[in-house]
């Protein structure tokens, strides 16, 4: 399941592609205008400006701003940098793989299942982009 971190950066992502024409966006607009509560707000996006997919300007006129091209950033990107794992098992999991305790993957059919979802999940979040939300 999507945590409410990744929904909330979602949103808040999408509206700085909505105003990434108007410079800056105060985090406070953007809590208000999204629903999300500041101080979370205030975590996811010191996460994304970790991660350079935001900056910020200080001072007047000052805020939060895209760092990269939202057609360049995959909603798989944003969710696996604050949800890890896209896969429901570690087993099955590209960037994020464990064994599964007591399972041999080669004899689970549990494990080619997920296999194939993982895919599908991954096929979409790959090609969507920040810019098509």
């Amino acid at each position: 399941m999507l945590s409410k971190k990744s929904q909330y950066a979602l949103k808040a992502l999408s509206y700085l592609v909505e105003k990434q024409n108007e410079g800056p966006i105060l985090i406070s607009e953007i809590a208000e205008k999204k629903k999300i509560p500041l101080k979370f707000l205030e975590n996811i996006l010191l996460e994304l400006k970790k991660a350079e997919i935001l900056d910020s300007k200080k001072g007047k006129g000052g805020g939060y701003f895209l760092n990269v091209n939202p057609e360049d950033i995959s909603l798989a990107r944003v969710i696996r940098l604050l949800n890890g794992p896209i896969a429901m098992l570690p087993c099955v999991s590209l960037n994020f793989y464990e064994n599964c305790l007591n399972c041999n993957e080669n004899h689970c059919a549990l494990h080619d299942v997920l296999i194939e979802v993982r895919d599908a999940t991954l096929a979409v979040l790959e090609k969507r982009k920040l810019s098509q939300l």
